[in-house]
């Protein structure tokens, strides 16, 4: 089973309409901008969801 960083990753993909590509071209095909701002966001959703799981 993938990690939940990995089905984050699949899921931000998606909502950036990246998904399609992702599966035809491979992650590889994406450019480093592309890249940081999956990232970033994936970060972000960990970072809320750890804070939520505090409160």
């Amino acid at each position: 089973m993938p990690a939940e960083k990995d089905l984050l990753k699949i899921e931000i993909a998606k909502e950036l309409g990246l998904w399609q590509q992702i599966q035809t071209e491979g992650w590889g095909s994406l450019t480093n901008e592309t890249c940081g701002r999956i990232g970033g966001l994936v970060h972000k959703r960990l970072k809320e969801k750890r804070n939520e799981s505090k409160s």
